[in-house]
């Protein structure tokens, strides 16, 4: 299936001119899943993207930058009939901070599903799952990684000729794990098939500074989407207030063998050009995602991830419908 990552808010706490707060779209297959619903999240969806009715929000922690264009998405949803659940997904405190928005976006029709989630809990989907781990912000935060399961091998058509089997059923069976009986010998799915092919793993740790357990989380993956809140003047900054900088997530990144670090969340008092220039002194493979920009990920075996500049206004989404006018 295809994957991206479409980059709708990459700013710090504080929205500037052209940097939303935090908030990304995953688009895996059909599935589509939010991670975090910064300030202005639909605006940044309808200048780009459409308004997409995504499945689920993940949101990393509960500080405002990372939460609050979650009322007028909501209510948006609702004066456009939407009739299918969504499930909205956090760490413990998710029931709290409902409760005090609920009495800003009222009464929906539609059904919301609420999931504590816990490090080490793991939440699965038809082809992936999302797995919680713990970072370190100074109060109750979770990233997040998207993960696939291995892929069988490719089927060796050759061989299962060369072993007497020429029934197209036979090759489909063999490729699902089952023997099949030749001239009253066996040909069992290894005989036939390659070795077993990697899955595709997307990690975002939303605000942290840099953890073992990040590291952990995104060995390998094909891209890390870290905080790089801080220039490395200000590394003791970073430190006492749970933050990174630029710096810190790409040697984090060079440990864990990722493919591609993308630094997100750059206070606006630096320029990002200067923090991302610091960023690859430690891993060359970093880039710094504008608002809009996406990165598709294709399998390992197809090429390297790759950022789009402006991606997501080149590939919008079909079934996006827009925001309701003030007549609606």
């Amino acid at each position: 299936m295809d994957l991206s990552v479409v980059f709708l808010g990459t700013g710090g706490s504080v929205p500037s001119a052209r940097r939303a707060t935090a908030c990304l779209l995953i688009r895996a297959g059909g599935a589509r899943v939010l991670v975090d619903c910064g300030e202005g999240a639909q605006r940044q969806m309808i200048h780009s993207t459409g308004l997409v009715p995504v499945d689920e929000i993940y949101l990393t922690h509960y500080h405002a930058d990372h939460y609050l264009g979650l009322p007028g998405l909501l209510k948006t949803y609702d004066l456009q009939d939407r009739s299918r659940p969504l499930r909205i997904v956090g760490p413990v405190g998710l029931h709290a901070l409902f409760d005090a928005l609920r009495r800003i976006f009222g009464k929906l029709r539609y059904e919301v599903e609420l999931v504590e989630l816990d490090p080490g809990d793991a939440l699965e989907h038809d082809g992936f799952e999302m797995r919680a781990f713990a970072v370190e912000h100074g109060m109750k935060a979770l990233g997040y990684a998207f993960v696939e399961p291995e892929r069988p091998g490719r089927f060796d058509v050759a061989s299962a000729r060369s072993a007497g089997i020429t029934d197209p059923h036979d090759f489909g069976r063999l490729q699902r794990g089952e023997t099949i009986a030749v001239d009253g010998s066996e040909v069992k799915p290894d005989q036939v098939m390659g070795q077993a092919r990697p899955g595709r793993k997307l990690v975002i740790t939303g605000d942290t500074a840099p953890s073992e357990m990040t590291r952990v989380a995104a060995h390998e993956a094909q891209l890390l989407i870290h905080d790089g809140t801080f220039a490395v003047e200000e590394a003791q900054r970073a430190a006492e207030t749970g933050h990174s900088t630029a710096r810190d997530a790409a040697q984090l990144a060079h440990d864990a063998e990722v493919s591609l670090l993308a630094i997100v969340h750059v206070s606006s008092r630096y320029n990002v050009g200067a923090v991302l220039a610091e960023a690859k002194e430690a891993f060359p493979n970093t880039v710094a995602p504008r608002d809009f920009d996406l990165v598709e990920i294709p399998f390992p075996e197809k090429g390297e991830p790759h950022l789009v500049p402006d991606g997501a206004r080149q590939r919008p989404e079909p079934l996006a419908e827009p925001a309701p006018t003030a007549a609606d």
